[in-house]
């Protein structure tokens, strides 16, 4: 099969489509025909070195860790999955390789594809998915009437995060670049932000969560808008304890696990038309290279997809 590979760490250049050996699923997985494969940032920190641990094993190593396909075998132990279901998944980062034709997944991952949308929206929506739910579900438990502020509110993260804080009731904040700020605000956006003409935190007062997705400098200036005992979650920077403290409030920083239980909690929520995934660019699989590298000099709204084969 065809594989999107490193065998060094490096800049986009060291991706390489090459063919490997189809790989047979263990016990307790999936072999999934790869229709569409999503890119995501840690994609290339991951290729560049700067989060090699993340992948938990040695290189050479297929990159991707979104797809949608169908299922092509299961193994013995695997129930509620059958040759031929449509499918999409995040799968751990020690495994993964979904920037492939075939892909095993441990059957835990897996969820049944949104019957409302494609391949490639699918393809979308699972890291991206996973982590906005770990913000507003998981970790965040947004309840009716709070506010949330999301800063980043059009990548990936952000415009389902966007969805799923409206679907709980909430009113939401978000923060854009000017030309992203009609998407954010048809996506359910209550106020929409220019990050760059407003400084978010002389507007953004009463926070109940905030969702930092960017980290550094921006993160440092937003814990004067959260209420006493609001909540900070962040995906890009670890939150200092000690700065949430003395501040009053609590801070978390989220990591997204692969769990199909929660894609299937999404993929309901897709299918009642309450989310919807953002796609910025579609390209094929062979294009992987130059996919790093817009997605690297960032500017894409919403997600990158690799369309791998024929549904």
């Amino acid at each position: 099969m065809k594989a999107v590979r490193i065998h060094e760490f490096g800049d986009a250049s060291v991706l390489r489509l090459e063919d490997i050996e189809r790989p047979t699923p263990h016990q307790d997985e999936v072999l999934v025909r790869v229709v569409a494969s999503a890119i995501n940032p840690i994609e290339w920190k991951i290729r560049s070195g700067a989060m090699a641990k993340a992948i938990g094993r040695d290189l050479p190593v297929t990159l991707g860790w979104d797809c949608a396909g169908i299922v092509e075998g299961v193994g013995a132990e695997v129930a509620g999955f059958k040759a031929g279901d449509a499918v999409y998944s995040y799968p751990a980062f020690g495994e993964g390789g979904t920037h492939a034709e075939f892909v095993a997944i441990k059957a835990a991952q897996v969820a049944l594809k949104p019957k409302t949308i494609s391949f490639v929206d699918a393809a979308a929506l699972p890291m991206a998915g996973g982590a906005a739910w770990q913000c507003i579900v998981a970790v965040g438990d947004v309840q009716p009437g709070q506010r949330v502020l999301i800063l980043g509110a059009s990548g990936g993260v952000g415009t389902i995060a966007i969805q799923l804080a409206k679907t709980r009731g909430a009113y939401v904040i978000a923060t854009a670049a000017s030309d992203n700020l009609a998407l954010v605000s048809a996506l359910g956006a209550d106020e929409v932000l220019d990050y760059r003409a407003t400084a978010f935190e002389t507007v953004a007062k009463d926070i109940d969560l905030l969702v930092d997705l960017i980290g550094g400098d921006t993160q440092e200036r937003s814990w004067q808008v959260l209420n006493p005992g609001g909540l900070l979650v962040a995906t890009a920077t670890p939150p200092s304890q000690e700065r949430a403290q003395a501040a009053g409030v609590r801070a978390a920083f989220v990591f997204t696990p692969p769990r199909g239980d929660v894609l299937a909690e999404l993929g309901a929520l897709v299918d009642v038309m309450k989310i919807r995934p953002v796609i910025g660019l579609e390209l094929g699989l062979a294009e992987a290279r130059r996919a790093h590298e817009l997605g690297e000099r960032g500017g894409v709204t919403g997600k990158i997809v690799l369309h791998v084969a024929a549904p």
